[in-house]
């Protein structure tokens, strides 16, 4: 391998190297996209669960009430967490899945480039 060679696979693995990055941060913005939009999701509900108690409180007309209604309403924000939570591992799952194939194909990358420099 002489020098033009080797200059021009370094500037190549540079290039590559800075498109990988950009691959990268576009799908850290993807992922953080996808996580905030769950917790906005959940946030909004919990907001809801407390207007919700709110207006409990002010309209039951008895102890007995509050507590029977209180317990309906804990079954209600209960469910739906359980609900968020498993759509919440489902885009982990996705996201570790994105992941895997981004460091796949960065190895994949990088195996063929050796390959092909050691081949020189």
């Amino acid at each position: 391998m002489n020098a033009e060679n080797s200059l021009e696979t370094m500037k190549d693995m540079g290039t590559k190297t800075m498109d990988k990055l950009t691959e990268l941060a576009e799908l850290n913005m993807k992922t953080l996209g996808k996580m905030a939009d769950g917790h906005k999701k959940v946030v909004d509900f919990m907001m809801e669960q407390t207007k919700e108690q709110m207006k409990l409180a002010s309209e039951v007309k008895g102890f007995d009430e509050l507590i029977k209604k209180q317990g309906e309403l804990a079954k209600k924000t209960s469910e739906r967490l359980l609900e968020e939570s498993k759509e919440g591992m489902r885009v982990a799952s996705e996201v570790r899945e994105d992941y895997r194939n981004f460091v796949q194909e960065g190895m994949n990358l990088l195996s063929n480039k050796v390959r092909k420099t050691t081949n020189m």
